[in-house]
């Protein structure tokens, strides 16, 4: 008889997993019964022989079959759902089902995007493809690049078929891994970046071949001297830089282009603040449709510098100054010398990145609220953002209100908007539905 592990949860811990949820948490977890010729053992999961990256079959406290998951023993996150079947049943086709999810996540963004646009071509958990993501950005030369981040033991695993599989489909002119969040070692994986593959071109006639199924493993990396210089990419009407090997996560943030978009129609003639405006994306749409001034605020310098470099591409550099310094201090300074905007975009980053930091989020995200609306004109429009999964639409608009009734103003809301469709949200996984970004109108009762 072949030898099956068995990861067997808590009473009434799998309601969620049903519904659609991806994770197993390891307090989620009774025993492990590791079966092996017939002889059933009952065991803690850290004492089992199972390894990590291992495929265990998952059962609820009371015996039903859920599916089968990758086990990861370093991680909080114990096994990883892979599908609503055991393992039995689908040996011999795992390669294939995880090729064809790559299909799917692709075909499904040509519905929104033609291969000349960038976007996000698979999204993680939201694509069935746990932990991975891929950017493709494609510079206005047409020349296509592969930004991938391998977050989970689950998906390092399948490293050479995915790469194969995305050289297949997208054809791309060179693939770079920015696999370098703290995620990974969580996950008890190393950090990674650098250039995985180049297509062979007369300019770069030595292509390299993603054949090896581990990092440890990976002869045929190309040595860190190669280097590619930040492209150029369009998006709506504004150009931009992009440095895909030094840039923060995958070198732009694809998910707000249509909030971006958006934001044009409330911009002419008015005065601009772009709060935490990494490489300018809010600030320029801002600056294009006629805002006859625009600030932008990013604490990181090197950030500073491409919003410059991005101004000057659009003929935009008389218009939009950036600032480099820590948001919360502007905005405090702001205040203090009376000034005022006619709209701000607040996008931070994550201030949730757990549950444990709900509470601490919550009081940034209001700070930084209150200190926007303080800002505004009456009838002025903030538009607020939240990328922190953790902290969902309930928590959002609660802690909007509260900001607006600390502050004695009425806040309308003209849109309530998400991430970009690049970005699906997938049922019973409310941590794909990540981004928030709501256009208020301020309202004071003097005006």
């Amino acid at each position: 008889m072949k030898t099956r592990v068995l990861v067997v949860l808590k009473a009434k811990e799998e309601r969620a997993l049903l519904q659609g949820f991806p994770w197993v948490y390891d307090n989620e977890i009774s025993h492990v019964v590791y079966d092996s010729s017939g002889k059933r053992q009952k065991m803690n999961l850290n004492e089992s022989p199972v390894a990590s990256g291992d495929f265990v079959d998952i059962y609820t406290h009371a015996g039903a079959l859920i599916g089968c998951g990758i086990v990861n023993k370093h991680s909080k996150i114990a096994v990883r759902l892979f599908a609503n079947a055991s393992h039995e049943k689908l040996d011999g086709y795992i390669e294939r089902i995880v090729k064809n999810r790559i299909e799917q996540a692709v075909f499904l963004r040509r519905n929104y995007y033609t291969d000349s646009e960038s976007c996000r071509l698979i999204f993680g958990e939201a694509d069935l493809l746990f932990g991975l993501i891929v950017d493709r950005f494609v510079s206005v030369e047409k020349e296509s690049f592969l930004v991938v981040q391998f977050h989970s033991l689950a998906c390092e695993q399948f490293r050479a078929l995915i790469l194969q599989t995305l050289i297949t489909l997208c054809n791309p002119n060179a693939i770079i891994e920015k696999s370098d969040e703290s995620i990974r070692l969580k996950e008890g994986l190393s950090l990674c970046n650098g250039v995985l593959y180049m297509r062979e071109t007369d300019d770069a006639p030595h292509s390299v071949s993603p054949s090896h199924t581990g990092l440890d493993n990976f002869t045929n990396m190309p040595p860190m001297s190669i280097k590619i210089p930040p492209i150029v990419i369009q998006e709506n009407e504004v150009i931009y830089y992009v440095d895909l090997l030094e840039g923060q996560k995958t070198g732009f943030f694809l998910d707000q282009k249509y909030n971006r978009k958006a934001l044009t129609q409330y911009c002419q003639g008015k005065k601009v603040l772009d709060a935490c405006s990494h490489t300018g994306g809010f600030a320029l749409n801002a600056a294009i449709s006629g805002a006859c001034s625009v600030t932008a605020i990013e604490i990181s310098e090197q950030a500073v510098q491409m919003i410059q470099k991005n101004a000057e591409l659009n003929g935009l550099a008389n218009r939009v100054l950036p600032i480099c310094a820590n948001v919360f201090d502007m905005l405090k300074q702001y205040e203090t010398n009376g000034e005022r905007f006619d709209v701000i975009i607040l996008d931070p980053p994550a201030f949730a990145k757990s549950v444990k930091s709900l509470k601490k989020a919550y009081s940034g995200y209001k700070e930084i609220n209150l200190r926007a609306i303080k800002l505004l004109n009456n009838g002025g429009v903030l538009v607020t953002c939240s990328c922190s999964g953790f902290f969902d639409e309930t928590y959002f608009y609660k802690m909007l209100t509260e900001a607006a009734t600390d502050c004695k103003v009425h806040l309308q809301i003209l849109e309530k908007r998400g991430a970009a469709p690049d970005h699906p949200v997938l049922l019973g996984y409310p941590h794909s539905q990540y981004l928030k970004c709501a256009f208020v109108k301020v309202i004071r009762a003097e005006g």
